[in-house]
């Protein structure tokens, strides 16, 4: 059993109540728009295992630390991590035939800034979008995400719900 921590969208905030909600997590999981390097840095110092990649902000070291996407397994689950990926019936360009190639059980991006966990039905797979958890962005409230993976089994989604749009810490 593994207690996943998700965010996205950052944008080179840094926020202490995401290690408040994320302690306990054994992994954590950026879906792009980090901004600076030091988010990952930092969500290194509250799990021992962060798994990120770049989106379409993203620059410098975080682009050559940060792939693309990420396609893992982990507790039976397997995964797709992207930073644009669209959503069941409106994928991105390829996206579709990669989830269904990868035989993908749980597909998690970011990029909209809006919150949406979905089935999708046709690809018997989850979709996870966490929302922002950074201040950038038209968004009210920045949203973070918790689950539990358990032999093959999503379970305990949590929603997290920070502060209002308030200026940058």
């Amino acid at each position: 059993m593994k207690r996943i921590g998700i965010l996205s969208d950052t944008h080179s905030c840094w926020d202490d109540r995401y290690a408040t909600h994320f302690a306990g997590c054994d992994e954590i999981w950026h879906a792009g728009d980090i901004g600076d390097i030091s988010i990952v840095q930092r969500l290194e110092g509250i799990a021992s295992v962060v798994r990120a990649v770049h989106g379409n902000i993203d620059h410098g070291l975080v682009n050559k630390r940060c792939p693309e996407y990420l396609c893992f397994e982990t507790e039976g689950v397997r995964v797709w991590l992207t930073h644009i990926a669209g959503y069941p019936g409106k994928y991105a360009p390829g996206i579709e035939t990669n989830l269904r190639q990868n035989r993908i059980n749980l597909m998690v991006c970011g990029h909209s800034h809006i919150l949406k966990v979905m089935p999708d039905h046709r690809l018997g797979l989850l979709h996870v979008n966490p929302g922002a958890a950074g201040y950038h962005g038209w968004q009210q409230v920045r949203t973070l995400i918790r689950l539990t993976l358990d032999g093959g089994v999503i379970k305990d989604l949590d929603v997290i719900e920070l502060a209002k749009h308030t200026s940058a810490k």
